[in-house]
């Protein structure tokens, strides 16, 4: 009885270990490969030009697909660790503490109206008192949230080289919300993404609430510009096979040039064009952060 208790023990284990060794290959449908957003807009665009990028990229390669919508550039950082990530959308932030941590590949950056970088800016009401940057030197300042390169890094990187100290600063973890906090004077000032208007429609944080307030473009004006830096790129998971990689890097840069992707890029990142990259093209947001005296390993916020 003993030694068939421990046949049956034997048998037992490797029944487990041959179903884990016999996982299903990635890309298949028991296997999808996984896809992560950010939140940067809303849930309901989100959820449809997912199904979009899903219907496209299935008809164009031969994979699978699962998409998310993660809550913090953390958690998705972290999908690539635990490999419940093997693409994502992140901004150049996110994408060094990927890299950093888990060998992440920069493959793709975004362009937005021709440009391959961007800008933060400050915004204030336009009937504030602040008049120059300078002046929010003691003020309260809503910024997203402290992983964001537009919405909280490059702007802090602004103020102290300003030598400008804010009297408090608030994370509202969106861009729209802090452009909200602004037009209903909840802060003094925000910082968010800048992008230039487009034959005179707006295209910065403040078309996102364009639906509530669609005066916001009067009551909230922009009082500086930070420096420009690369945009945000799609990041693939290391070990992915680079064959895998290629397909799906050709299929996105296919699909962005169609009349259906060229609007589910734009409405889903603002995203116009697509250009290839390496991780080399992100130094100079690394030296950024070092002039602020952070690395993307002490910024990883639990």
């Amino acid at each position: 009885m003993l030694v068939k208790r421990i046949l049956i023990s034997v048998l037992a284990i490797l029944s487990v270990l041959g179903c884990t060794s016999n996982k299903a290959e990635l890309g298949s449908k028991d296997n999808p490969v996984k896809i992560h957003f950010l939140p940067s807009v809303d849930a309901k665009v989100l959820e449809d030009n997912s199904k979009l990028f899903k219907t496209y990229l299935e008809a164009n390669t031969p994979y699978k697909y699962e998409f998310a919508v993660l809550q913090s550039y953390v958690a998705v950082v972290e999908s690539f660790g635990t490999k419940k990530a093997d693409v994502a959308a992140l901004n150049s932030f996110g994408y060094l503490l990927a890299h950093d941590k888990y060998g992440a590949e920069a493959k793709i950056v975004v362009l937005r109206h021709g440009s391959a970088t961007y800008q933060s800016q400050f915004i204030v009401k336009a009937d504030s008192n602040i008049k120059k940057l300078q002046d929010l030197d003691g003020k309260v300042i809503a910024f997203v949230d402290p992983s964001s390169t537009s919405g909280f890094l490059l702007p802090m990187k602004t103020l102290k080289d300003r030598n400008i100290n804010p009297k408090e600063t608030i994370f509202s973890m969106k861009h729209d919300s802090v452009v909200t906090k602004v037009y209903l004077g909840e802060v003094d000032a925000g910082a968010t993404f800048y992008t230039p208007p487009t034959d005179g429609k707006l295209e910065d944080a403040r078309r996102l609430v364009l639906t509530q307030y669609p005066d916001v473009e009067k009551k909230v004006k922009i009082l500086e510009l930070s420096e420009p830096i690369p945009n945000d790129p799609i990041v693939f998971r290391k070990d992915m096979p680079d064959e895998m990689k290629k397909k799906i890097i050709e299929a996105l840069m296919k699909f962005v040039t169609t009349d259906e992707g060229k609007k589910a890029f734009k409405e889903t990142y603002g995203v116009t064009d697509l250009k290839l990259t390496t991780d080399a093209e992100y130094e100079g947001v690394r030296k950024m952060l070092a002039q602020i005296g952070k690395s993307a390993q002490e910024m990883l916020v639990k």
